[in-house]
């Protein structure tokens, strides 16, 4: 199965994030991401290509309020046509209380957003904690290959 290609847009301003090397972790996580699949019908295992789009609060703020009735920030919202937003700014302050740069956060919600492709789902205690589980392991070792 070819690996879909990731386009990676930076539409905020606050944050530098390196998308090269954000590129690099993305292409090294798909393998983990694929193989971790909950079903064969999984977004991911037909996407030909994902865009994941940096925005600020405010942006995301208005797409969970458009698409999820929740007109807070978020750090992550996946779509399954292959569209993944990242707050730039919700990953510097998680970061922070987590210890890790707004860099290392964002490519969790990189893996998080394609673990989602893949058909995971956080809603419920027992999955989400197997879901954040696994895509530790997955960012773990993309972050040894890049």
């Amino acid at each position: 199965m070819p690996l879909p290609k990731l386009r990676i847009y930076n539409r905020q301003k606050a944050h530098a994030i390196p998308l090269p090397w954000l590129r690099r972790i993305g292409k090294a996580a798909l393998p983990g991401c694929l193989a971790a699949l909950k079903s064969p019908d999984a977004p991911l295992a037909s996407l030909e290509e994902i865009e994941i789009t940096i925005v600020d609060d405010a942006d995301i703020a208005r797409v969970h309020a458009d698409f999820l009735d929740d007109p807070t920030p978020t750090d992550v919202i996946t779509f399954h046509h292959g569209e993944i937003l990242i707050s730039a700014d919700t990953a510097l302050r998680q970061g922070t209380e987590h210890g890790q740069t707004v860099d290392h956060e964002v490519a969790l919600y990189l893996v998080h957003g394609l673990m989602h492709l893949a058909g995971w789902d956080d809603h419920e205690p027992e999955e989400a904690r197997e879901m954040a589980q696994r895509q530790e392991a997955i960012l773990k070792e993309a972050l040894k290959s890049v």
